[in-house]
């Protein structure tokens, strides 16, 4: 089912659908994912563990290649923009429609990468905070 709304609602429809149908939600692909995150840490020694988290803040927190190159890209077209306006608009030539779809898809992907990627550090930040407080504890 394609919906509009984030991770969180598409997993409480599956959490739903699988309540519904009197399943076990030990069986769901993306609870699943997050034991063997979990299996994984708790098989760590705290040192290394913490050294991990450290290394995830920090990964979490950086601003990171993507949003570089996405703040990049259209100064360096600003630079060579009147070399780049006769290429793309020489002679009534659609050139310039490939490259507005080209650079707007690369924008969009690279956008949601990003993102993507600093909610899967999050994850894992919860998932090791949780582990090293109960070893505390």
């Amino acid at each position: 089912m394609f919906s509009l709304r984030g991770d969180v609602h598409k997993i409480y429809l599956r959490l739903k659908k699988v309540y519904g149908e009197d399943q076990s939600f030990d069986e769901m692909k993306e609870l699943m994912e997050i034991d063997e995150i979990q299996r994984l840490y708790q098989a760590i020694d705290s040192s290394t563990l913490k050294k991990i988290l450290y290394r995830m803040i920090k990964e979490k927190t950086g601003s990171g290649t993507i949003p570089i190159y996405v703040s990049a890209v259209p100064w360096l077209c600003f630079l060579f923009a009147k070399q780049l306006q006769q290429f793309l608009f020489d002679e009534g030539s659609l050139l310039w429609v490939f490259f507005v779809f080209i650079y707007i898809t690369i924008l969009f992907i690279s956008v949601i990468l990003h993102f993507h990627e600093k909610s899967w550090a999050a994850v894992h930040i919860e998932i090791i905070q949780d582990i090293l407080k109960k070893r505390n504890e």
